[in-house]
């Protein structure tokens, strides 16, 4: 999300967050603000709709754990401007050299652990290190382009690659990086220790997680001496928490029932990298045949999913407007029930009876509106809800499924849908070869527009694949309290990163 005026020198995958975060205000109401300035002995109390389902950052898949703990709990030698750029975190500057080879960081002055240990160019090694060398952690894919890491010295560390990467900054910015104490034994599934400007203080699974300020941080101090992470799944009850004082921050806010907070709170909205889509798995007969996929787009009426939804912007390919690389691909496929009928007929597919398995976490008014569409058209969608750890596991994970619902936050995703391994990656083809052959040549490339040039022309090969219908990304809407300042609002990036915020009460 959005880093705010600087507390440091500079502040700051599938990983499918859960619920919906819709939008549709275009305005906001000023409620009377408190009198006084910030307390610093104040609580935040956010309210947000998708727990992590554990606090591993190394080993655990999902857009909440990044929201909770990253710039908040644990750091990385990068992070994340409010455009998704990279700026400093416990690197105070780095250089790379002419080839784009080598990487050399300096490490900020005084940093420690929340236990208290030194942070040492030793550190950074060991924790880039332990990812690019397990199979099983978040981001070794990324990691692999490391050919040596190197502490020059306790304060410096040099990265050689093994070829240019366009995206290695970025990559450090995720779980990938974050750096770990090198001689710590923390039960990282339900414990933390990390660099940031809060500590763990409490995990209640299924209620809330709660931080409190580290008053030995490196850089500026947080401007709460506590914040609350309360999860309210459910959309209404989300916004009854609001009305009686529960949260001083809604984040997830539907569109339908925002005007209820309107006279309480100061209602906004931000955009997103959000990503909702209706993945195809083209591994499961009589999806491997592109006339059926084509014809399920056809189907899908995009500008009656936003009128449901209430504002945001069509997407027709894998990469989002605020992403490097997008381009407008609404001319590889219209909304044409007869064309879609047609393409189904000359596939030998009529009468087709599909599963679409969606996360419980979302609106069903999504599955109502795509089962309407398809039966338009002759197919028969049975909608499947499971929880959100099944959907990674059958899903993401086993490629157990026809369909799938499911919003893909994260920015700058390429190597997912480059990869083809993932959930919905195009089977072995000609189209793929060539898109994969895009990205690499997209990463290698040092000057970024060139690289955002190769991405657009991998992302529009993809599209006229069919492997999935890119439905839209959303705005945010976020219900601020009076006395709230500094709230990141917008969620460009897969981080809530609330050190700045002030509460005036």
């Amino acid at each position: 999300m959005v880093s705010l005026p600087s507390r440091r020198i500079a502040a700051g995958s599938v990983l499918a967050a859960g619920a919906l975060v819709l939008a549709g205000c275009s305005g906001s109401t000023s409620p009377s603000e408190p009198s006084g300035g910030p307390d610093p002995d104040a609580t935040l109390t956010v309210g947000l709709v998708l727990e992590p389902t554990n606090l591993d950052i190394r080993h655990t898949s999902g857009a909440a754990l990044e929201q909770a703990l990253i710039e908040n709990v644990y750091e990385g030698l990068v992070s994340r401007g409010d455009d998704s750029g990279v700026e400093p975190a416990l690197a105070s500057d780095w250089q790379v050299s002419d080839d784009g080879l080598t990487y050399t960081f300096e490490l900020q002055d005084g940093v420690t652990f929340h236990d208290g240990s030194a942070l040492t160019a030793d550190d950074v090694v060991a924790s880039l290190d332990d990812v690019r060398s397990d199979e099983s952690t978040i981001g070794y894919a990324d990691l692999q382009v490391i050919d040596t890491l190197t502490a020059v010295d306790d304060a410096t560390v040099e990265v050689a690659l093994a070829e240019p990467n366009q995206n290695f900054l970025f990559t450090l910015t995720g779980p990938a990086g974050v750096i770990l104490d090198s001689e710590d034994e923390t039960d990282l599934a339900t414990a933390a220790n990390g660099t940031g400007p809060f500590t763990l203080a409490n995990w209640s699974q299924g209620d809330s997680i709660t931080f409190e300020r580290n008053d030995d941080y490196w850089g500026e101090k947080a401007g709460v001496a506590e914040v609350v992470f309360a999860y309210i799944p459910e959309a209404t009850a989300l916004v009854n928490a609001g009305l009686d004082g529960s949260v001083d921050v809604l984040t997830g806010v539907e569109s339908d029932l925002a005007p209820q907070l309107e006279d309480a709170f100061e209602v906004t909205e931000g955009e997103t990298t959000d990503k909702f889509i209706l993945a195809f798995n083209e591994r499961a007969a009589p999806l491997d045949d592109i006339r059926v996929r084509e014809a399920l787009r056809l189907a899908i009426d995009h500008d009656a999913i936003l009128e449901r939804v209430g504002a945001g912007e069509k997407l027709f390919g894998p990469i989002p407007p605020l992403d490097p690389g997008y381009e407008d691909l609404s001319d590889t496929i219209s909304f044409d029930p007869d064309r879609a009928r047609e393409l189904l007929a000359e596939a030998g597919a009529e009468d087709l009876e599909l599963t679409m398995t969606v996360s419980n976490t979302y609106p069903t008014y999504f599955s109502t509106l795509l089962v309407s569409m398809f039966d338009d058209i002759g197919v028969t969608l049975d909608v499947e809800p499971v929880e959100f750890s099944t959907w990674l596991n059958d899903v993401y994970t086993n490629r157990d499924y026809e369909l799938s619902f499911v919003n893909h936050v994260e920015p700058r995703d390429f190597n997912s849908w480059a990869n083809p391994d993932y959930y919905y990656a195009l089977a072995d083809n000609d189209a793929f070869t060539e898109v994969q052959s895009l990205y690499v040549d997209a990463m290698r490339e040092t000057d970024p527009d060139a690289s955002a040039a190769l991405l657009a022309e991998a992302a529009r090969l993809v599209a006229a694949q069919h492997p999935a219908d890119w439905l839209f990304t959303r705005s945010d809407i976020v219900a601020l309290a009076p006395g709230i300042e500094n709230f990141p609002v917008a969620s460009t990036s897969t981080r809530l990163d609330v050190a700045d915020v002030t509460v005036t009460r």
